[in-house]
Formats: structure tokens, sequence, C-alpha cells
């Protein structure tokens, strides 16, 4: 038995890349504080009438062989409104730009990204969501990617849907709220 298992254990870390379980989630779950323009917590808001403190966040990784798939889901938040959401480079921060520009798969030469070439929900991960009449909601985004080590930080809730149309595409106004996410 032992040496079944010391063979599947070692074809399993030919295909699989360093550091990477076939199947792991990461789930982050948190309430949203509100951002003091000093270090971030966990999950931030910038607008506590959009993203009141004390509303809820949970997002989900799931990785496999085929990609990746991201799930948002928001509990307290503005009712019956449409957010932008969109996974970033960098973590979130004090204030609403600190997370810096959305995670691209290919990514756009030029920056920020409105090339609908590149941004696109094929090339980044848009996670745009609907709330009910009680603040609550969920989305989800299936990719053909994995993020790269590091490049992938945190989700940030915008002011309305994304755009889509050359010079604007990507784009979901301000930045509401922000939440720290360890993606794989």
């Amino acid at each position: 038995m032992s040496m079944l298992v010391s063979a599947l254990t070692a074809s399993l870390a030919v295909v699989l890349p360093l550091g990477v379980v076939a199947g792991q989630d990461v789930t982050v779950e948190n309430a949203f504080r509100a951002a003091d323009g000093r270090l971030a917590h966990q999950a931030v808001t910038f607008d506590g009438k959009a993203v009141p403190a004390g509303s809820k966040v949970t997002v989900t990784e799931r990785v496999d062989g085929d990609g990746t798939r991201v799930e948002l889901r928001l509990h307290g938040v503005a009712a019956s409104r449409t957010f932008g959401a969109h996974v970033h480079r960098k973590p979130c921060g004090g204030k609403p730009n600190d997370s810096g520009p959305h995670y691209q798969d290919a990514v756009d030469p030029q920056q920020p990204s409105t090339n609908p070439a590149y941004a696109n929900p094929l090339n980044e991960t848009w996670l745009d969501i609907t709330t009910d009449g009680h603040g609550d909601g969920a989305s989800a985004s299936t990719l053909a990617w994995r993020y790269r080590a590091g490049e992938a930080r945190s989700v940030v809730i915008h002011e309305h849907a994304t755009h889509t149309g050359p010079g604007t595409a990507g784009t979901a106004g301000t930045r509401l709220a922000c939440i720290n996410v360890p993606f794989e």
C-alpha cells in the first residue's frame, strides 16, 4: 500500500507545479472596515453608503488543471444595485488606488488598459455583481488560465457595471471597496 501511495505522490509531483495542490481552494471571508488612510485591513470600504462597514464579503478561488474559477459573494451592501468587480494586481491599501491595475493574463503594454483586446472578461477576472433587495449578491468567473504567482492580490468593488467599448473597456467607475486575497 505504501508503495502505491509513493507512486501516486511521485506522479502528481510531475503533473502539478510546486506549491499547488489539485483541487485546492482559497477562500477569504471578512467584514468590511472603514478605510483610515493608513495600512488597509483585510477588507476595506472607501464608500460607507454603497459598501457599509460591517457588510460581508467572501471570495473563493478554485484551481484545477483546466484553469481558475473565482466566486464573489456580498452581504449587506447597497440593495438592488449593480457593481463592477475585478481582480487587481496589488493588495488593498488605505487609499482606493493602492490596489493597482486589473490583473491581466496577457498584459496590455499601454496602461491604464482600456483596449478591448486586453480589457475583456477572457483576459481579466470580471465579477460584476447585482444585489437583491437585501444587499446580497453573488457572481463568478471561470478562466482558462491561472494567476502568475504573486501578481493577483485583491478584488476591488467598483461603482457600476464594467464597460466594454473601445477607450472605456474594463472601466467601472470609482473604487468603493477592496478585499485582499492570496490568489494561487
